[in-house]
């Protein structure tokens, strides 16, 4: 049985992917690893042919035309063997002895009746512009070693979240809650790491340096310019979160889950908002307006809580100098967390 699936969604990959994809292989014949080519161009597919050939027991393929990173996502779900399920971008790595120890404890999980339905490790931020590290880890947030579950949770901080570069997810769980990432879109993964979690019951936290996020090249879709030029793209990912969870429900069953939650969707509302400002064309600025009046159509009280009681309040000062202000406190987070 595999116990776990490394999905990697490809394209255009053929200078990176190959580091990404040999971290991987250290895992063994328990991992499969699903390299998605996404309509590349150049030799991502070849490469990836490669790969398989050379562990056919290990890798597999899917060629694919271009469907954006979140159809990659969604064809390693639909063809995961393995029992937990992990992406992995192709310009990002994993740490092989991590790797070694978390193989370890999805065996011990698969033994379980019930196996644990999300295991969580640290990150780190690979910063090319100045060969900095940062580690996101969230020894202040989940009990370690040991299974628990959202009631036992302490609180994040304003800089720490899940991402999908901290989440294992079991595999079932995905399918059950009817994952399923739009096409052709940009920072879907903020989906990946918000709609499943009212489904999780039992988390697992190793305090491992496990994923390795690479920041930094100029074409990157965290970087600010591009964000701006694919602020549509992230207007979709925003609306998409507030209509896929119904938070009142979450806050009724899960409340420290509701907080994490509300905080999370906060951010992406402020994030959208800085970038339609950053553009800050009227119809960009109209954008904004239509963003916060879409979310009062849904939830009205949510709307104003978040609007001018939470994060959000940094993308909502009034006028030409607030709107100026909001951008030098987003750029001076930036900084401080280097986020990207």
């Amino acid at each position: 049985m595999k116990l776990l699936t490394f999905a990697v969604p490809c394209y255009n990959s053929e200078v990176y992917m190959s580091h990404c994809v040999e971290t991987l292989l250290t895992g063994g014949d328990e991992v499969e690893i699903i390299l998605v080519d996404d309509g590349s161009t150049d030799r991502t597919g070849a490469i990836a042919d490669q790969f398989a050939a050379e562990h056919p027991d290990i890798v597999r393929v899917i060629h694919q035309e271009n469907g954006g990173h979140g159809e990659g996502v969604n064809q390693g779900i639909r063809h995961a063997q393995g029992l937990y399920y992990k992406v992995v971008d192709s310009d990002d790595w994993v740490d092989v002895d991590a790797l070694a120890k978390v193989v370890d404890k999805l065996r011990e999980f698969s033994q379980m009746e019930q196996p644990v339905d999300m295991l969580v490790c640290n990150y780190v931020y690979e910063h090319m512009e100045d060969h900095t590290q940062k580690v996101m880890r969230y020894t202040n947030v989940f009990p370690q070693n040991r299974i628990f579950s959202w009631e036992n949770i302490g609180r994040f901080r304003p800089s720490q979240c899940l991402l999908m570069h901290s989440v294992f997810y079991r595999t079932q769980l995905l399918r059950d809650c009817g994952l399923e990432l739009p096409k052709h879109t940009f920072y879907v993964d903020n989906i990946f790491v918000y709609q499943p979690l009212p489904y999780v019951q039992s988390i697992y936290y190793m305090d491992l340096d496990f994923y390795r996020y690479f920041i930094g090249r100029a074409d990157q879709s965290v970087n600010e310019q591009v964000m701006v030029t694919r602020v549509d793209q992230q207007l979709r990912v925003t609306r998409l979160m507030i209509d896929g969870t119904d938070l009142r429900a979450v806050c009724r069953d899960h409340p420290r889950l509701c907080r994490y939650m509300y905080s999370y969707l906060a951010m992406m509302m402020t994030i959208s908002s800085i970038f339609l400002i950053i553009d800050g064309t009227p119809a960009a600025l109209g954008k904004k307006t239509e963003l916060w009046e879409y979310l009062r159509t849904v939830d009205s009280a949510l709307y104003h809580r978040m609007k001018y009681r939470s994060i959000s309040a940094v993308g909502n000062f009034p006028g030409y100098q607030g709107r100026k202000f909001s951008i030098r406190l987003y750029r001076l987070a930036r900084r401080i967390y280097k986020f990207n």
